[in-house]
């Protein structure tokens, strides 16, 4: 029986099931990436979300391979809009856990101060003199 099923079960029929599953993982991923991409774009209305979502459920090969023609761009824009807000979110993060402004943010707020008439210049110099201090 065990040779029965090797024979029949051999290294071109598991290198096959190996692509076949790949691609499967491969659709599963790009079904999610335009899922993700119709629901966050800005660009596109209501409505549209609606018709994209139908045509890909309805017709999923077809549906993502047009909205990847048609809209690929849009999805590279898209993701890097993300990336730089998710960037600026962690620096802003990092920065108000580390102890809040940099020497040179400090010095522009005396300076903005100073220009407005509500610090004196001998503030504004002890102000600076900590700033670069510390």
């Amino acid at each position: 029986m065990a040779g029965l099923l090797l024979t029949t079960f051999g290294t071109g029929q598991v290198l096959w099931d190996m692509f076949w599953f790949f691609m499967f993982i491969i659709w599963f991923w790009l079904l999610i990436v335009v899922f993700g991409d119709i629901f966050r774009s800005p660009d596109l209305s209501g409505v549209m979300k609606g018709v994209w979502t139908i045509f890909v459920v309805v017709l999923p090969y077809l549906g993502v391979f047009i909205y990847l023609v048609a809209r690929g761009h849009k999805m590279h824009e898209h993701a890097a809009q993300a990336a730089q807000a998710q960037d600026a979110a962690a620096r802003d993060y990092i920065r108000g856990v580390a102890g809040g402004t940099s020497a040179a943010d400090e010095i522009d707020r005396l300076l903005t101060l100073k220009n407005q008439g509500a610090i004196s210049e001998e503030e504004f110099q002890a102000g600076k003199a900590r700033a670069l201090a510390s």
